[in-house]
């Protein structure tokens, strides 16, 4: 699903950055994250889900690795009907929906406010902006993983960008409200399949948050 596309206004003058193995596993991982928050996953997804491998890393990672074998184990017991009924109960009604996982909400208590205009200020700056069609706003949690990914691997006429910049961003837009968000959506009662894919995206955005500091640290 496409939520981003390169803005006109924005540089694009960065050289390119090479991938490494640990950088495209992020960026995977903040796709997976964006494609399950933004949209209820497919048949197909819900198999490659069901068939995927393990995800071994350090010690301190273990919470990650726990986090993903249960949301396998989840996207083998699914009904794709049950996973997008779900979906539509917890983010979408004619209304407001029970749950809103936009960074506005969290950080000043309403949609579309302060926040989201920072947002695309920044987002104007990497030479990022809403896709046309699209109709959640850019803080939306889903959203903001989406522009992650693209921030580590680069996208269409975008290049890759640097680490500092990727943390900038996360920092600013992701890590004050990702915590609270996920909790609300693993605390619902009506989630099922979500609960574990709200436990897997904030024991990943954790490891994140984490990779922050370091980088603050180093900057000192």
């Amino acid at each position: 699903m496409q939520t981003l596309c390169a803005s006109p206004t924005g540089s694009l003058a960065t050289a390119p950055l090479p991938l490494s193995g640990e950088d495209q596993a992020r960026a995977d991982l903040y796709a997976l994250i964006a494609r399950l928050l933004l949209a209820p996953p497919d048949a197909a997804l819900l198999a490659a889900l069901a068939a995927a491998d393990p995800i071994l890393g350090a010690r301190d990672e273990q919470a990650l690795g726990d986090a993903w074998a249960r949301l396998v184990r989840g996207a083998v017991l699914a009904d794709v009907q049950a996973v997008a009924d779900e979906f539509a109960e917890l983010f979408i009604s004619i209304g407001t929906p029970p749950l809103n996982p936009y960074g506005s909400r969290y950080l000043c208590g309403f949609l579309n406010d302060h926040p989201l205009a920072i947002l695309r200020a920044d987002l104007a700056r990497l030479g990022l902006a809403r896709a046309p069609g699209v109709g959640e706003f850019e803080d939306h949690l889903g959203a903001l993983c989406e522009t992650m990914r693209v921030l580590v691997t680069g996208g269409a006429g975008l290049p890759r960008r640097p680490l500092a910049i990727q943390r900038q961003f996360f920092d600013t837009h992701i890590r004050p409200w990702f915590g609270a968000c996920l909790f609300d959506i693993a605390g619902y009662e009506a989630a099922g399949f979500y609960r574990l894919v709200a436990a897997f995206a904030a024991a990943f955005l954790a490891i994140e948050a984490e990779a922050v500091a370091f980088v603050e640290l180093d900057d000192e």
